[in-house]
């Protein structure tokens, strides 16, 4: 894929992961909100390249903080959100081989997932305290799952009908 055709590619995936982070808001205890923005992160992951998939993540997910009013989360989830494409392309790559494409998309995207959950806590525990930011990782937790179950669809869907290939 040529440079052009991945920056567009890398556009795209971010404004939908915007776009879904946006469209189903669930408020969270914390002053936060569930959303189905996480499977268009891992598509992202395991679509493009580390870079890219982290720029659409991250700038995607950021940026539906910033449009809902979520200034204060923007940074962090630009970072959690970009290293959740990490992980998931990292993990992804070193395990297909071994354990199959389902498995290791699975495995990456649970990782991810759980590295989710951790960095909200985390920095919602700078924020509001440490033990009142435990009432956000259930929530967090269920749309992880609710992410890699999507997310692992739609990346099967893309490939069957070569919407993105690297």
């Amino acid at each position: 894929m040529n440079t052009t055709k991945r920056i567009v590619t890398a556009s795209l995936l971010a404004a939908l992961v915007c776009v879904a982070t946006m469209i189903i808001k669930i408020p969270s205890p914390l002053k936060g909100y569930l959303n189905l923005g996480d499977c268009i992160v891992l598509l992202a992951g395991w679509s493009l390249s580390p870079l890219y998939g982290f720029l659409a993540a991250g700038i995607g997910s950021a940026l539906a903080d910033i449009f809902s009013g979520y200034i204060v989360y923007a940074p962090a989830t630009f970072v959690i959100k970009g290293l959740m494409a990490i992980i998931a392309y990292f993990g992804f790559h070193l395990l297909h081989k071994r354990l199959g494409v389902f498995l290791s998309r699975i495995l990456s995207g649970s990782i991810s997932e759980i590295i989710m959950v951790l960095g909200y806590f985390i920095f919602e525990g700078f924020l509001y305290g440490f033990v009142p930011s435990l009432v956000n990782i259930p929530a967090n937790a269920v749309q992880g799952a609710a992410g890699l179950i999507i997310g692992t669809i739609l990346v099967k869907v893309f490939e069957k009908n070569k919407i993105i290939l690297q």
